[in-house]
């Protein structure tokens, strides 16, 4: 499955956690199958929302072994494979390319940030890693980590063979803007903010990396679809009337709202591992009736 080509919805897919606090592979079988069933275009794993930050090197792994598996190569699985420690994320990214990945998530170092002259060399070091040929997408969201990918780090470091694209997750369409002059056929942007999905594809984003996605797989292909396709004022009402949703999953850090309202839609458990906990019994109606009006559930 060549990641490259890679357009339209892909899911930043959560790991559920059971009761004990361990992986529920049964539950993330079900989670890929739902979005196999309903036109998802590609998995990202162990992302932020996938609560990667949490977990151990063997849970990654086991994760990568068993999605990479159950999808048999029906669509790109993206492994998220970030570290504030450069030879970590090689090592990872070395691992996840055996394991069968189809592409990496590569980040910023968060906690001990650096500036532009260490950003470079961290990210580049992945690409240009001795046994590396995986495609990484490039993993920009500030918010986050602290520190951003400067455009010049962009320009640079698209010019890589390996590095196949963009996650704009800053928030500003500004610098989303800028960062677009250097799409090509060989480097994409995907937008890491649901809300400005659209606004994004019309600077030339290929499509989203989605918290959304999770609940509504089906609708988000379709509206990046729609867009793509030409059909922009779909794409737009789609986008639009998504909103109060959208706005909901980020009502506290994610993913802390889009699995709650998983489990509310009979789908994972509400667990998280420490420091995130559940939402409190407030903020989870005021999800419930937001979830109702987007008729996911009763």
């Amino acid at each position: 499955m060549d990641a490259r080509e890679l357009t339209g919805s892909i899911v930043a897919l959560v790991t559920p956690f059971a009761s004990d606090g361990s992986i529920d592979f049964e539950a993330l079988s079900h989670l890929v199958d739902f979005h196999l069933q309903n036109h998802t275009d590609g998995l990202l794993i162990l992302g932020t929302t996938g609560e990667s930050s949490t977990m151990t090197h063997e849970e990654d792994n086991a994760v990568v072994q068993a999605v990479v598996k159950q999808v048999g190569g029906r669509i790109p699985v993206i492994a998220g494979s970030g570290s504030n420690c450069t030879q970590t994320m090689v090592e990872k990214s070395l691992a996840y390319q055996e394991l069968g990945a189809d592409g990496l998530l590569i980040i910023t170092p968060y906690y001990n940030n650096s500036h532009e002259d260490g950003i470079y060399p961290h990210l580049k070091k992945v690409a240009a890693a001795d046994g590396e040929d995986i495609p990484c997408i490039l993993y920009n969201i500030p918010g986050r980590t602290g520190c951003s990918i400067s455009l010049r780090n962009i320009e640079r470091l698209a010019a890589h063979p390996n590095v196949m694209g963009l996650k704009e997750a800053s928030g500003n369409v500004g610098f989303a803007a800028d960062a677009a002059r250097f799409i090509n056929d060989d480097f994409r942007m995907y937008s890491g903010e649901d809300a400005l999905t659209v606004p994004l594809m019309s600077l030339g984003a290929s499509g989203t990396i989605s918290v959304w996605a999770n609940l509504q797989p089906r609708k988000v292909h379709h509206m990046c679809a729609a867009f793509l396709d030409g059909h922009v004022e779909t794409a737009r009402s789609l986008q639009l009337a998504a909103l109060p949703l959208i706005h909901g999953l980020f009502s506290e850090v994610n993913p802390i709202p889009v699995k709650e309202a998983l489990a509310q839609m009979g789908m994972i458990e509400a667990n998280y591992r420490l420091p995130l906990t559940a939402m409190s019994n407030g903020a989870a109606q005021a999800l419930r009736s937001t979830l109702k009006e987007a008729g996911l559930v009763a």
